[in-house]
């Protein structure tokens, strides 16, 4: 063989070559040191390893199940209220308090919720009120149809059918018919004509489409009880309620080999041992603490709107894709703060739709905190079509702040109270007292407490996104 067709490393090369592979007897690491006898794990760091390896898949999976636990929540909460089936459809008439813990709901419209159980029923039928906003979401917090003005009738009202995990029987003709992936759906209901309008619509078995049963509707609005996901060990139970029930083919191999990591396999019981357990319990609060750095102090720089105002959905994609890639981080930040997936939330557009922003921080970067008194300049001619409002969340339960002097924390332009400035603006006032004579404009906050809020403007107008038009900041005042 000559010269020129010898190939390979030098000498040198290989050597570095080896080194760059090769582990060091001692591995320093924040789970503590991990020691090797020629490239072989020492006993201790075996057990060492695997309790890193387990607490750093048990965070992975709360921020990636985040999703469905909040689903798994929602449900036990609407339970515990007496939403036993989808015969029962919860209500917030005339519209939602703060007695229970809802994630980020708004105290402007109505809602009606309710669980599809396709197990109990096979193919389910919803008939959509007319002029209504509905949302049917899978039980892992995906989205599945809208129904109304954003779904194919319109708003002219619609007959949608469901079809459960694996269905083939025959899809009857007169329905906008929809398959989703597992048996339970969340079921978001929205009428632009109020409680009446709400109480068109109707839920039933298609097998009783001839002559169904009358649907109850169940008023939450002064209900106390919680639909929020748990920050401690008993969110793996909610998460592994789920999986227990739904179809391996429900969730994607990614998720369901994490899941399966920490003892979470669908025909198995969840039962960690003593050393698991242990690292599930320490692993719960670190992921619920690093989920709120990422829901109040998003690092990607499409969470920022401008200045310290933060957009709720990153990269406007409801399954928050980006080239080809999830964006996990936007995931968990819209999941740990509210609920509902859909494309008209996710992108909204001119004259339709909502758009959201939320902010921590003040004019001077400090933290929002409830013992100080702020005012927010919101400039002349808000870009809403329809109407713009400002709610104050608990910072701890992401759920509308309680305070003594109201159950709506919120001021809005369509509530018959905020007054505007001479020149159409309007100076609106967040601390534990309001200044004199701005009572209508003022939201009550408690000391001790932070507090955060989400600006919505209900039917964005083009200067929300080209950005003529902007909000300013909380000016502290006290």
């Amino acid at each position: 063989m000559s010269d020129q067709q010898r190939t390979g490393l030098s000498t040198d090369d290989m050597a570095r070559a080896v080194a760059s592979l090769s582990s060091p007897d001692t591995v320093p690491s924040p789970f503590g040191d991990l020691r090797f006898f020629d490239g072989l794990p020492l006993p201790e760091t075996v057990s060492t390893a695997y309790d890193a390896l387990d607490l750093m898949r048990a965070i992975e999976v709360f921020l990636n199940a985040v999703p469905g636990a909040s689903l798994v929540a929602f449900r036990n909460g609407l339970r515990a209220a007496g939403i036993g089936t989808p015969r029962q459809i919860g209500i917030t008439e005339p519209r939602a308090t703060s007695k229970a813990l809802f994630l980020t709901p708004n105290t402007e419209t109505t809602y009606g919720v309710t669980m599809l159980d396709l197990k109990a029923w096979g193919p389910t039928v919803i008939e959509a009120p007319p002029q209504s906003l509905c949302v049917v979401d899978d039980f892992w917090f995906r989205y599945v149809a809208d129904m109304g003005i954003a779904g194919p009738d319109r708003g002219a009202g619609g007959k949608y059918l469901f079809l459960p995990p694996g269905y083939d029987g025959e899809v009857p003709d007169g329905y906008f018919a929809y398959r989703t992936p597992t048996y339970t759906n969340f079921v978001v209901l929205r009428a632009l004509g109020g409680v009446p309008a709400m109480k068109q619509t109707r839920i039933y078995p298609l097998a009783e489409a001839d002559n169904p049963e009358a649907n109850e509707f169940v008023n939450l609005a002064e209900a106390p009880f919680n639909t929020v996901h748990a920050n401690d060990f008993s969110f793996y139970e909610e998460v592994a309620a789920l999986v227990q029930e739904e179809p391996v083919e429900a969730l994607d191999a990614e998720r369901a080999g994490q899941l399966a990591g920490i003892g979470i396999v669908q025909g198995q019981p969840f039962a960690p041992d003593a050393r698991l357990r242990g690292i599930l319990e320490q692993a719960a609060p670190i992921a619920a603490g690093i989920a709120r750095v990422i829901a109040y102090a998003p690092r990607d720089p499409d969470a920022v709107l401008y200045g310290s105002w933060r957009n709720g959905f990153v990269g406007g994609s409801y399954e928050f894709l980006r080239n080809g890639a999830r964006l996990l981080d936007a995931r968990t930040q819209f999941h740990y703060l509210a609920t509902v997936i859909t494309p008209a939330m996710a992108h909204a557009q001119v004259g339709a739709g909502s758009a959201y922003a939320y902010t921590v921080h003040d004019a001077n970067g400090d933290l929002l905190d409830g013992a100080r008194t702020y005012r927010l300049h919101v400039d002349a001619n808000p870009p809403a079509k329809n109407f713009w409002a400002v709610d104050v969340y608990d910072t701890q339960t992401r759920s509308l702040l309680v305070v003594p002097s109201t159950p709506y924390p919120a001021v809005a332009s369509n509530d018959g109270k905020v007054q505007a400035n001479d020149d159409g603006s309007y100076d609106l006032y967040f601390g534990p007292t309001p200044p004199e004579g701005k009572e209508s404009n003022w939201v009550e906050t408690i000391p001790g407490k932070a507090w955060f809020q989400l600006f919505r403007i209900y039917g964005p107008l083009e200067a929300w996104f080209d950005q003529t038009w902007r909000l300013n900041e909380f000016e502290p005042i006290d």
